[in-house]
């Protein structure tokens, strides 16, 4: 980030004392019953705020992915420069000026931004950052030895200041279990299995089951892919080169990282750090890949807000990222989301394809006094990304079809509407299916549905701390798969001067399901209560909340996917 001095000799521009305006008013700020609060912060100690300033032009920056991304647009593949997105969604002077006059009023010097200078991070103390934004409470929260500090009760700002925010990110929103719960579901499998032994999933089986060649590997020289790490979650350069070693005999690949960005942690290598980049390369092989790493060690950042962050600061990123990453819909404000849709627009527009992972949890359950219901999670179920559901194999003991992943994420969005790309796919299914759904008051049927493909995500071989460990599975194994074999057809692409892929969704649905291995068996979890008996929804011909469109063809999709369009 550029660091820049917050001084002005402009008017004041707000009237103070005015506050009236809750920038996330329908933010949950109830404590996770996994942390403890300890106790008040010290008024003096430091505490780091991200504002994220109100952006122009964001109908325009829609409708320009829109085109971008739809292959019957005589506009597809025309990306936009990071110089360009800024000037497109830059924030007016008057929000600008507004925003830095108000931190200076308060003495809060301390601050960066970005290329598009539409988020700054400044650091103050707690006592001015409570005076800054009224009502907040800064408090100390502990989990499994982490260590938070986060605000007990709402912000607000005045009204003079609201109008030029989108939210405030370092006051909310407790980091999740997240990627440290995606492999917990081998262990819960495991104790209900029958089966006592599996095949393992390894580079070699995952090669076989998606036909890809010994030359199916990477050589175009400006392509590179991407893992997002979060949380203390690290990868070890010896993990992944012993993983090449055992795993990587029989294709040509990479042993080393390209680039880190971020600071990689002292200690053991996470398990979920070490699967992500351990995949995207072996699938992804031969090329090059960035981890970013984003640790969370100051005790009010929010890791995922902060890599969301960096992408509108470098101008040269890797062209797939995969993200093992996710929340509740339900936890997060409707502001924050909002947000984050367009900064996943603003990837989009730049022919960036951004993958996240469903979630291990099914349809999720969320439990109501009367009622229960489905839970979706976000980003999973952003129209703006490609979500990755999970399956596995209906015989343990060989390479053969797939069915559901019983853990795999997916459902129907509660905040977000049905995008266009894929209202005609949904709607078959709920009319084809309409006799065997859950009942309507479960689920949102006019929401953004997810995932939109899939891969195995049962029982895979990672290295961590240079030792093989098998039976690790969840959806955060089949995004980086997704991802490799992407970035493999962005290869090939850029080898015929074609664009990118970018945002896939929209040519995605286009195909229907071609080029695709179709999940036609297995459901996914739901709530355990007498109406749905722990069952969410099920497979179906074609696209379904489970497995989306199915799982790739690499063969069959690689020439659909690098025709000039």
């Amino acid at each position: 980030m550029n660091n820049i001095l917050l001084t002005f000799s402009i008017p004041l521009l707000f009237s103070p004392l005015v506050w009236s305006g809750y920038l996330e008013s329908n933010q949950n700020v109830l404590t996770p019953e996994d942390w403890i609060r300890v106790g008040p912060v010290d008024p003096q100690k430091e505490v780091e705020l991200t504002f994220a300033l109100k952006q122009q032009n964001i109908e325009q920056l829609e409708e320009t992915l829109r085109r971008v991304s739809d292959p019957d647009s005589a506009q597809y593949g025309k990306y936009l420069t990071l110089e360009e997105v800024s000037s497109l969604v830059r924030p007016s002077e008057l929000t600008q000026k507004v925003v830095h006059q108000w931190l200076a009023s308060h003495g809060i010097k301390n601050c960066w931004t970005v290329q598009t200078q539409d988020f700054l991070q400044c650091t103050m103390t707690a006592d001015v950052a409570e005076t800054l934004l009224s009502g907040s409470k800064f408090q100390h929260y502990v989990r499994d030895g982490q260590s938070v500090v986060r605000s007990s009760s709402p912000y607000s700002v005045s009204d003079d200041i609201h109008q030029h925010l989108d939210f405030v990110g370092g006051l909310h929103r407790f980091p999740p279990k997240g990627q440290q719960d995606y492999s917990k579901a081998y262990y819960l499998k495991r104790n209900q299995s029958k089966v006592g032994f599996h095949l393992g999933v390894t580079p070699a089986i995952l090669r076989e089951r998606y036909n890809l060649t010994v030359t199916d590997v990477g050589s175009a020289q400006n392509n590179s892919q991407a893992v997002a790490q979060f949380l203390e979650q690290y990868y070890r350069p010896a993990d992944l080169a012993e993983f090449m070693s055992i795993f990587g005999r029989s294709f040509q690949h990479l042993s080393e990282v390209d680039r880190v960005v971020g600071t990689q942690g002292a200690g053991k290598a996470g398990l979920e750090a070490s699967l992500d980049v351990q995949y995207i390369m072996s699938t992804g092989a031969n090329i090059p890949t960035w981890v970013f790493t984003n640790p969370g060690r100051h005790e009010s950042q929010e890791p995922f807000l902060q890599w969301i962050v960096s992408l509108s600061n470098i101008s040269d990123l890797p062209w797939v990222h995969t993200i093992s990453y996710g929340d509740d819909e339900d936890s997060l404000s409707t502001a924050y989301m909002m947000r984050i849709n367009t900064e996943f627009m603003k990837a989009g527009v730049r022919g960036i394809s951004l993958l996240f992972a469903s979630g291990d949890s099914g349809a999720g359950c969320k439990h109501l006094d009367k009622e229960n219901s489905f839970r979706p999670s976000f980003p999973a179920s952003s129209p703006y990304v490609t979500t990755v559901g999970g399956t596995s194999f209906k015989n343990p003991f060989k390479v053969t079809y797939e069915v559901t992943d019983y853990i795999s994420g997916g459902g129907f969005s509660n905040v977000f509407k049905m995008p266009n790309y894929q209202t005609s796919a949904v709607n078959a299914y709920l009319k084809t299916v309409a006799a065997s759904l859950p009942p309507p008051s479960y689920f949102n049927t006019s929401g953004r549905a997810y995932p939109d493909m899939a891969a195995l995500s049962d029982n895979y071989w990672v290295v961590t701390n240079r030792i093989p460990i098998p039976f690790v599975s969840g959806t955060s194994a089949s995004t980086p798969v997704v991802g490799g074999l992407l970035s493999l057809i962005n290869d090939r692409r850029l080898q015929k001067g074609l664009p990118v892929l970018g945002f896939l969704n929209p040519r995605l649905y286009k195909l229907k399901g071609q080029a695709l291995f179709d999940v036609t068996e297995g459901c996914h979890l739901g709530c355990l209560d007498e109406t749905v008996q722990g069952q969410g929804f099920c497979a179906a011909q074609l696209w379904d909340p489970v497995t989306g469109w199915g799982t790739p063809n690499y063969p069959a999709l690689l020439p659909i996917l690098t025709s000039d369009s």
